[in-house]
């Protein structure tokens, strides 16, 4: 808007009164930006904003606008989730954005440590609808946001229709080497809710249930409340020197308990609050690599993790932590929630002492037997991002330091970060 009088003014009136926009309600809102910058070279952006200016003075878009609109836009679309708390799938992205038009092809990989997917229309009018519905908005409460742009290809070649790829023209394609064909049930469990573009399970307990049925689609797992379901990982493949094995899983939840097993110390029972961040836990850790071993985490038959019985000496092979002071989950509705990241080279630092330097932190992770290199300060120096050689150095950094004492009883927090460098 012109003045921020304006946009009051707008908002106002706009709470009172419900917009419609071809029968849907629109919902306004301030923004966190206090303005738009848009690149002046850009065809698209200057081609909508003469076809809004034609609009508001009571005309139309001239004829060249249109053709400019029609001419910057793909079929294709680039899709990258943000804040991804549980794996998205093909499915699922096919169900959101088939109600703006025919999904023709879908081709999801990872890149940069982040979920993305190309995804072609059938007409790149459906694309444009699909992008301004739904870029900025989250698949479930508060995560999964889609973040969208127009790809420059034109036209997807897809080789295999398997849970990585799908070209629904061509329903005659091979699975591929070692791949899973379609599973038509996948998308099934999803019914519509206003609450997110996907809605929640039938019988839900809390809104992330329907993150956590993405999450059992994706890796075959139970959904909470059925057989099978457990809020208890197994870990295997540990390094049998370390002896807190929860610290990297508290990440992605809080650990509740924790039993290193007698007869395998290489393996570990651990309990999480519930069986959403366990299968959370699951789906980042699972393959990656710590203290020079690939480990396994897979859920547990087990549905709780048992103490020792009073007077029984276990060893030290059982601890709980019910009490502890590193619960990053334990308020509801915490902010926590929305810093989920899986594993990556790059660190987010908080709660850093204002006399505390660069080199301090750059020295205190080099000693926890890594490289740094690169650092980066927020504005107000309570916040950096610290970039690690390897991902298997960030895992390393984050058990040693998370919670470490940096003076005056002022503890650093560690957390992975989706930014890079």
């Amino acid at each position: 808007m012109g003045t921020e009088e304006a946009a009051i003014t707008m908002v106002n009136y706009y709470t009172t009164v419900t917009p419609h926009v071809r029968n849907v309600p629109v919902f306004i809102q301030y923004s966190n930006h206090k303005e738009l910058k848009t690149d002046a070279g850009n065809q698209r952006t200057q081609a909508v904003l003469q076809a809004v200016s034609a609009v508001q003075s009571g005309g139309s878009p001239s004829s060249d606008v249109q053709e400019a609109l029609a001419a910057a836009s793909s079929p294709v679309l680039r899709i990258i989730i943000d804040n991804m708390f549980y794996p998205v799938t093909l499915d699922v992205l096919q169900q959101i954005f088939s109600k703006f038009g025919t999904v023709m092809k879908i081709i999801t990989f990872t890149k940069n440590n982040q979920f993305q997917a190309l995804l072609q229309f059938s007409d790149p009018v459906n694309a444009q609808q699909a992008k301004l519905a739904l870029d900025g908005q989250n698949i479930y409460n508060s995560c999964c946001t889609l973040r969208i742009d127009f790809s420059k290809l034109v036209n997807l070649n897809v080789k295999y229709n398997n849970d990585k790829s799908r070209d629904y023209t061509r329903p005659e394609l091979p699975a591929g080497d070692g791949q899973p064909s379609i599973d038509p049930s996948v998308a099934a469990a999803f019914s519509k809710d206003s609450n997110s573009l996907l809605g929640k399970i039938p019988g839900a307990l809390n809104p992330l249930s329907a993150a956590a049925a993405a999450a059992a689609a994706a890796g075959r797992v139970a959904l909470a409340g059925q057989a099978g379901s457990s809020g208890v990982l197994l870990v295997s493949n540990l390094n049998e020197e370390v002896s807190n094995t929860s610290t990297h899983t508290r990440v992605y939840g809080d650990v509740q308990r924790v039993k290193i097993l007698y007869n395998k110390k290489d393996s570990a029972l651990i309990q999480m609050s519930d069986t959403n961040q366990a299968q959370l836990a699951m789906s980042h850790l699972n393959g990656q690599k710590m203290y020079g071993k690939i480990i396994r985490v897979t859920l547990s038959k087990h549905q709780t993790v048992a103490l020792p019985r009073d007077g029984l000496d276990d060893q030290g092979l059982t601890k709980d932590y019910a009490n502890s002071p590193l619960h990053r989950f334990k308020k509801p509705g915490s902010k926590n929630f929305q810093n989920i990241f899986p594993p990556s080279a790059t660190l987010h630092l908080s709660n850093i002492p204002q006399d505390v330097t660069e080199d301090d932190l750059r020295l205190l992770f080099s000693n926890a037997g890594g490289t740094v290199k690169a650092f980066k300060f927020f504005q107000d120096r309570k916040m950096a991002l610290i970039q690690m050689s390897t991902v298997e150095e960030a895992i390393q950094a984050l058990i040693d330091l998370h919670n470490y004492n940096m003076g005056g009883n002022q503890h650093l927090r560690v957390s992975f970060s989706k930014s890079t460098i």
